[in-house]
């Protein structure tokens, strides 16, 4: 029996909607999505969503995550600074493909004012569909992971 992989989703204040809309479109895809908000547009602050994501990561409880804030950069050097994290920033397909690929990203965080619904969707079906080769690409994650220490 084979389990779906289970992405975690998060975000600030501003950026509810599109989160929500990737939500949908990962389930659709077959993946479980785990949406832990906010759902509000109460003002927040995007690192606390970003390490709460992490580490739901870091703990087993989800597989991947994609998280999003402005720009995305905020909220994935939050999610960054957990032990274990790998999460880039993507604003095109190649590069979303990339981080799982070479690096075996663990998540992915979008800038909802830098790229349209669209091209998110898109960036997330990269990522999502995308698998970590390993060999050379191995030894440097090892390298990213001492790193932490």
């Amino acid at each position: 029996m084979t389990t779906r992989k289970r992405i975690v989703l998060s975000s600030d204040h501003a950026d509810i909607q599109l989160r929500q809309n990737i939500a949908a479109h990962v389930t659709a895809a077959g993946f479980e999505a785990i949406d832990i908000g906010p759902t509000t547009s109460e003002s927040t602050h995007y690192p606390k969503h970003g390490e709460a994501a992490a580490k739901m990561i870091a703990a087993g409880e989800a597989d991947l995550g994609i998280i999003v804030c402005g720009t995305g950069q905020g909220i994935m050097m939050a999610a960054n600074k957990v032990k274990g994290i790998r999460c880039g920033v993507c604003c095109d397909t190649f590069s979303a493909k990339m981080i799982r690929q070479h690096n075996n990203a663990n998540m992915l965080s979008l800038g909802a004012r830098v790229i349209g619904e669209g091209l998110a969707l898109e960036i997330v079906d990269a990522f999502l569909n995308a698998e970590f080769e390993g060999g050379r690409h191995a030894t440097r994650v090892d390298m990213i992971t001492q790193i932490e220490g």
